[in-house]
């Protein structure tokens, strides 16, 4: 999964920022100054960095320079409230390898993202070691994307971390138990019914009929086991 760090000193605008990261399925961590960014940055190692511009301490220019200095190729985005071109050429300058000014949509911003991601060399080769074909789907684990007969498919986060648990415990019984646990986790528990959807959404992807399954079999009374 994408860790991502999150550095914004305003409270209201990182806990949007976390809790719509998070729900889209990404791993978060957050830092509230430049100081502890900058340590943060050099001692984790993170898929990409949220970097508000404007920061306590060390500016989030100083930042990116300082990191790109030590040789690290974390990924960095810039949030900036300025809009002038010269901020822009210096925050890209610097090492960040995007910019998206305040304020912008959530949409944007995932875009943005997502694209930043599919562009870093360490996750690119990560990317093709983590991609599979299961029944009619090839899906790629870490871009999260999905191909059937040659087109793409939406694939939501959930689809894809509960499809990559199964295949990390293919041929094996997984319980709903294991499913809530290991993909929502302890602070968010869904309904059974929630993750029989799920399922039933990869069934239509992977399967020849998805009204009688091969692939992803239903163990009855206890979870689902992925054949392979």
């Amino acid at each position: 999964m994408y860790p991502i760090l999150i550095v914004e000193d305003e409270p209201s605008m990182q806990m949007g920022l976390r809790d719509n990261l998070e729900f889209e399925g990404y791993e978060v961590d957050l830092a509230d100054d430049g100081e502890l960014a900058l340590e943060k940055i050099l001692t984790n190692k993170y898929s990409l960095v949220l970097l508000d511009v404007m920061l306590p301490k060390i500016s989030g220019f100083d930042i990116c320079k300082k990191v790109r200095e030590k040789g690290i190729e974390t990924p960095i985005i810039l949030l900036t409230a300025k809009g002038e071109e010269i901020d822009k050429v210096l925050g890209l300058e610097f090492g960040a390898d995007d910019y998206i000014t305040k304020p912008f949509s959530l949409r944007e911003l995932l875009a943005r993202i997502r694209a930043v991601l599919r562009r870093s060399p360490a996750l690119e080769q990560a990317a093709t070691e983590e991609r599979v074909q299961i029944g009619n789907l090839d899906i790629n684990f870490t871009s999260f994307e999905g191909f059937v007969n040659g087109n793409e498919v939406k694939m939501s986060h959930k689809e894809v971390e509960i499809l990559h648990f199964l295949w990390n415990n293919k041929n094996q019984i997984v319980s709903r138990d294991d499913l809530l646990d290991q993909v929502w986790g302890t602070d968010y528990q869904p309904t059974s019914r929630t993750i029989d959807n799920f399922i039933l959404k990869l069934r239509q992807k992977i399967e020849d009929d998805s009204n009688h399954a091969k692939i992803i079999l239903t163990v009855h009374g206890v979870g689902y086991r992925l054949v392979v």
